[in-house]
């Protein structure tokens, strides 16, 4: 049995949402799964299993960052998960984007030391899996749901210093700033599993301004997140 995930094998699904907030993992849980089992605790770090129209589906809260995030993936590998897909907020880099837009990313650059150690420092490109990245999109046209596909970036810092750096990053083409996903598809890639990102825009940080998305209107773009993420992860 893992050290953070308390289960065994089998306790949890193939495919798993990764959510950074222990009460998002529980809120979907509770909203989306049929019949839902917790079946982790530990240190607060919430996980759950259930079905979603019928097929076997589990939630697992990942913490804030990178090395929080590379204890719960490598422990979920370790007792069998296979797909994983993060759900989470993310900061738009990018003027066109809006509020609650659902962003589907296809790499993260790796402005993080954890996937750094996890390559030797080597030059790396952490890219999503291409059968969730088209399969999300698949998903999303289906729903009606609008979404933005491209590039993103994993940082260290919530609150950067270099508020430079986000215009900077904007200019290449990223779409938006998170702090697990390079991780994510860096482990993923190393252990022969699939993984994806999916992320609503919670906060816009371009042109020298930032707005904040009020919180009714989160928990529904959230919920549209959730409804794509459900829809690929089960395909």
């Amino acid at each position: 049995m893992p050290i953070h995930v308390r289960a065994n094998e089998g306790d949890y699904g193939e495919a798993c949402l990764l959510p950074g907030d222990p009460l998002r993992a529980k809120y979907i849980a509770e909203t989306y799964f049929a019949d839902p089992v917790q079946r982790n605790s530990e240190r607060g770090m919430l996980g759950y299993s259930g079905t979603w129209e019928g097929k076997p589906v589990s939630v697992q809260a990942t913490g804030m960052g990178c090395p929080s995030a590379a204890i719960v993936v490598e422990e979920l590998i370790q007792i069998g998960v296979k797909r994983l897909l993060r759900v989470g907020t993310c900061g738009g880099l990018q003027p066109h984007h809006q509020l609650g837009d659902l962003i589907v990313a296809l790499t993260a650059v790796p402005a993080d030391s954890t996937a750094q150690h996890y390559v030797g420092g080597e030059p790396h490109c952490p890219t999503a899996d291409w059968g969730l990245i088209h399969g999300a999109v698949h998903a999303a046209k289906g729903l009606d749901q609008p979404m933005h596909v491209g590039p993103i970036v994993s940082s260290d810092v919530f609150y950067n210093s270099d508020e430079a750096q986000y215009e900077r990053w904007s200019k290449r083409g990223v779409l938006a700033v998170e702090m697990e996903a390079s991780i994510l598809f860096t482990i993923a890639a190393l252990k022969g599993v699939q993984a994806g990102a999916l992320l609503t825009v919670s906060d816009i940080v371009v042109e020298g301004e930032f707005t904040r998305i009020s919180d009714e209107d989160l928990r529904g773009a959230v919920d549209r997140m959730t409804r794509v993420a459900l829809a690929t992860i089960t395909a």
